[in-house]
């Protein structure tokens, strides 16, 4: 069923940076306040959760992080996931946030250019693979958080600390079934689908330069086939594409009408389509010789002016209180939690989230920027046109 207008009208607050409850102006580099006594809680506010390691205790870190006062995420989960998780940290501590929607590509860019002096305190939601050339920088702050206990694997944190998993997205391919039938052409199946010239101008995808999943296509094409087919095989691929969006949702959101035909992307973002927005046209394929994932993360940034809130926030985000919101603001992603509810209707739809390839995040960390730039020179200026960065 489609969600209430007010919800639909949320992705127009895009690039808008909010403070919760009201809007602001994109800040300049925030300066830390002096810490002040901090205030005590207010009848009837909202009751902050225990810590959720067993045996830890995290009073001081909030009433440090209270005494700041002041928390400005950058998120590149969807928007109104993102506006309920600021909503929800703000209720609990009474600490006010201020949050941007940023595509991971363009937060990437953004605290490159800030170069240790950044104008956030922590970067929420959004594939790893640009989490992992900032880590590589020294962009990342190190934290060890005691909800980190509550991973069910390893693979989803950096050994470091510089970020810790939240969900596992699928990837793989949403098309249009309507569209399909009517063209007279059958659903592609596999990744070598995809270059077959019957779908010529039927494909997008996202930005290599501005979407964490593009970026995760890439290492997984490379992976996949090798470093030369790989590229080969995205060269290919670019003669079938008609749009690159500057999100990695942005074939998703377009599936449904007809606009895009096959879209190359996450499918908890196909589920979002279908369940939230009524377009039951579209079916999601799991690529048949196999598919990556990617871990949606959170971090702070290094030098950034509200370090305790920022540390506060990792132990916010790796708890039920926070992950449990994005299947109630229609992202319908597998949690990496032990003590975290999964999305009933994600399993509903038949996905698997361990039917995946093995992914070499260290590949991925060492080279991310080095494969953009060679599949981009590799493109050459024939697909400048196609690319969308607004």
């Amino acid at each position: 069923m489609k969600k209430k207008l007010a919800l639909m009208l949320a992705g127009l607050m895009t690039l808008s940076l909010v403070g919760c409850g009201g809007a602001a102006e994109t800040p300049a580099t925030p300066a830390a306040p002096a810490a002040t006594e901090a205030a005590p809680a207010a009848e009837g506010e909202a009751e902050a959760p225990a810590a959720e390691a067993e045996g830890s205790d995290l009073s001081a870190l909030i009433e440090a992080a209270k005494a700041e006062g002041t928390l400005v995420v950058y998120g590149s989960c969807e928007e109104e996931y993102l506006a309920a998780a600021c909503n929800h940290f703000k209720e609990l501590y009474g600490i006010d946030v201020q949050y941007q929607r940023l595509s991971t590509g363009e937060v990437q860019s953004k605290i490159e250019e800030e170069n240790g002096n950044p104008s956030g305190d922590v970067w929420f939601g959004g594939t790893t693979d640009p989490y992992n050339v900032a880590a590589a920088e020294g962009l990342l702050e190190p934290y060890e958080a005691q909800n980190a206990s509550h991973l069910i694997s390893d693979k989803y944190r950096d050994k470091d600390g510089q970020w810790y998993g939240i969900y596992k997205g699928i990837l793989g391919f949403m098309v249009n079934k309507d569209e399909l039938e009517r063209m007279g052409i059958e659903e592609p199946k596999d990744w070598q689908d995809l270059l077959d010239e019957k779908y010529k101008g039927l494909v997008w995808l996202s930005n290599y330069n501005t979407a964490g999943t593009a970026k995760l296509v890439i290492n997984t094409m490379i992976q996949k086939y090798g470093h030369d087919e790989g590229i080969q095989y995205l060269v290919d691929l670019d003669k079938n594409i008609e749009v690159y969006t500057k999100s990695g949702s942005g074939p998703s959101k377009n599936v449904g009408t007809g606009e895009c035909v096959v879209g190359i992307g996450f499918l908890h973002d196909g589920i979002t389509q279908i369940v939230d927005n009524g377009y039951g046209n579209i079916d999601m394929v799991i690529p048949s010789s196999g598919t990556s994932f990617e871990i949606g993360a959170t971090a702070i940034f290094k030098g950034c002016a509200h370090p305790n809130a920022a540390k506060l926030w990792i132990e916010y985000a790796l708890s039920p209180d926070c992950v449990e919101l994005a299947a109630q603001n229609g992202s319908y992603q597998f949690l990496v939690l032990d003590n975290a509810k999964q999305p009933e209707v994600a399993a509903e739809f038949g996905l698997d989230p361990e039917n995946v390839m093995d992914y070499d995040f260290e590949d991925a960390k060492e080279n991310t920027t080095k494969y953009v730039e060679e599949v981009m020179n590799a493109l050459g200026s024939a697909a400048d046109d196609r690319f969308q960065t607004e």
